[in-house]
């Protein structure tokens, strides 16, 4: 829920720090961003502002970015009326998803003026408006024509309106509580009457106060109500003291939400807490844009995994078709063997003959081409046996060769899910390329030398006994922890019989307590294809016990002695 009403007030506080300082440098680094640049008390600060659709935001940031060698018509406008201004506030108005900051700075004629920079966010309709004394628009980042909005239109010399808004969660009156909660499922009723209310934080108040948030208000009891009432109105209170405790939460390595106050609906994820709410958005929007980018380039590997693995499964139900097809092989050998041992009692012109099978004692009725003798209707039928036989053979190789291929493409599949930085991308490139689903990349010198210099590493834990843990991110990380990295005596953990990565504890020779045992199945369960299952098998066998065999694929190998250990993955 990025940005809610609740985060937006823990950023609104941490930027008091700006009031009474100096507009030194404004810049539109992208078409939907500004970066101002503050100095006050001796300090300089930069304010970023963006109304970008996917990432909506303000905070302080430390980031140099590159701005245009012109400056947009927005820019100039900014430096014209807020150039050298001073900030003399920057509030919240009714808890709403925008931010007002007050600005005092001199007209054209050197008379003072106080302007209103402001930023709704508010997904793709977010937008940055420079405001005059009367609330009329003097220009914005996004122009919104009467043909887009004609309740809001927001164009310079047009009268600035707030979007039409629920009631302010921080002047809270009990009787319009129970009134709005009544009406609807609680949950709903939340966040479709308040300003700033996710669904999350709506489902968040519900749960703290022991409620299902679909429960209908009207359905609740006096008491439910006065302890629902009573959750609400310790968050806003909270809110309103200016306590926050900031945290991203991530499912492994994937930056799921931010909050400014610990939900207890993500007590499953990993937490990280940070010093301030910039840090944190900062953080954040980072993780994301690096997570989106390496999507980007990762797309076309999900694409020929995705393909290849659809024509195995394909080749499956062709060899799982052929094989219904030629499962009463046998018959046909009996047949010829039974025709062969009864030729003399087959009468001429007869297009069947019934004989005993010596096999079973039954009777067998054998259907025959009259334009052929016995004998030559005992070939045909050894002939198609024969066929068979050999198609049964091929299909055998051949179904172990497509599911080896499966099992593979599965695993790739996998480690496509935790791929962190492009050597990740570029291992995987060449591991498919080196098993013939890819082509080879042809790289000049510097390219190679470029590759060399960064090599992809295995994630790194230490337990809470202190052993180091290591996971492979690929099969080709995979194959080194195993068979280069480890040591004999080191532990190696795998799902059992379920596509994901190899886990190794160096035990340095030690006795290994349990519960380094149980963290490091956890982390095996956790990078594979049942890590959103629960009871998940993981086998465990000292790296001795594991072994590679001659030909096989990157990341398979095989072994013995091992016991195995059910855990229900947890995030670390």
């Amino acid at each position: 829920m990025p940005l809610d009403g609740t985060t937006l007030a823990s950023v609104v506080h941490e930027l008091q720090v700006l009031i009474g300082g100096r507009i030194d440098k404004i810049t539109q680094p992208e078409l939907d961003e500004l970066l101002l640049s503050v100095r006050n008390k001796g300090a300089n600060y930069k304010l970023l502002l963006t109304a970008n659709a996917n990432a909506p935001r303000l905070n302080l940031t430390n980031q140099n970015k590159i701005s245009p060698l012109q400056a947009p018509m927005f820019t100039m406008v900014l430096r014209k009326h807020l150039s050298g201004g001073r900030i003399s506030s920057i509030t919240q108005p009714d808890f709403e998803r925008i931010v007002e900051i007050e600005i005092d700075a001199m007209d054209e004629m050197g008379d003072p003026s106080k302007k209103t920079l402001l930023i709704e966010i508010m997904g793709k309709h977010s937008n940055i408006i420079l405001l005059d004394v009367n609330g009329k628009v003097l220009d914005a980042i996004k122009h919104v024509s009467l043909s887009i909005s004609s309740v809001r239109p927001v164009l310079p010399g047009s009268i600035y309106t707030r979007p039409v808004g629920k009631l302010s969660p921080l002047n809270l009156n009990k009787s319009e509580f129970f009134e709005k909660i009544s009406l609807l499922k609680i949950q709903q009723a939340i966040y479709q009457s308040y300003n700033g209310f996710s669904p999350i934080f709506a489902s968040e108040i519900c749960n703290r106060a022991g409620l299902d948030p679909t429960t209908f208000g009207n359905q609740l009891s006096e008491n439910d109500s006065e302890r629902l009432y009573k959750v609400f109105e310790d968050a806003m209170n909270q809110t309103k003291s200016g306590k926050f405790n900031c945290q991203i939460y991530f499912d492994d390595l994937k930056a799921v939400d931010l909050v400014a106050h610990p939900l207890t609906l993500y007590a499953h994820y990993r937490a990280e807490e940070y010093e301030s709410p910039s840090k944190m958005l900062e953080t954040f929007y980072s993780h994301r844009d690096e997570a989106y980018r390496i999507s980007q380039k990762t797309a076309d590997l999900r694409k020929l995994v995705t393909t290849h693995q659809e024509r195995c499964r394909k080749k499956t139900f062709m060899y799982d078709k052929t094989l219904e097809e030629i499962k009463d092989r046998d018959t046909l050998r009996i047949k010829g063997e039974l025709l062969t041992s009864y030729m003399h009692m087959v009468e001429r012109g007869a297009n069947k003959f019934t004989a005993q099978n010596y096999y079973d004692g039954t009777e067998i009725e054998i259907s025959i081409d009259p334009t052929l003798s016995p004998s030559e209707n005992a070939q045909k039928y050894f002939k198609k046996y024969n066929k068979q036989k050999r198609a049964f053979v091929a299909l055998q190789e051949q179904i172990a060769t497509n599911q080896d291929d499966l099992t593979y493409l599965d695993s790739v599949a996998v480690a496509m899910e935790h791929v962190t930085d492009e050597a990740d991308i570029a291992e995987i490139r060449a591991e498919l390329a080196e098993q013939g689903f890819a082509k080879k990349r042809t790289n000049s010198k510097n390219n190679k030398n470029k590759k060399a210099s960064k090599q992809a590493k295995p994630l790194h834990y230490t337990s809470s006994d202190g052993y180091d843990m290591y996971v492979g991110k690929n099969n080709t990380q995979n194959d080194y922890l195993t068979l280069r990295f480890a040591s004999p005596r080191d532990i190696w953990l795998h799902t059992k019989d379920i596509p994901g990565s190899h886990v190794i504890i160096v035990t340095q020779g030690k006795e290994l307590p349990e519960t380094t045992l149980l963290e490091a199945a956890n982390l095996a369960a956790l990078h594979s294809k049942a890590k959103n299952s629960s009871q998940v098998p993981v086998d465990y066998v000292a790296r001795k016990h594991v072994r590679k065999p001659n030909g096989a694929k990157p990341g398979f190998v095989i072994y013995d002695y091992h016991k195995t250990v059910y855990v229900t993955p947890k995030e670390v």
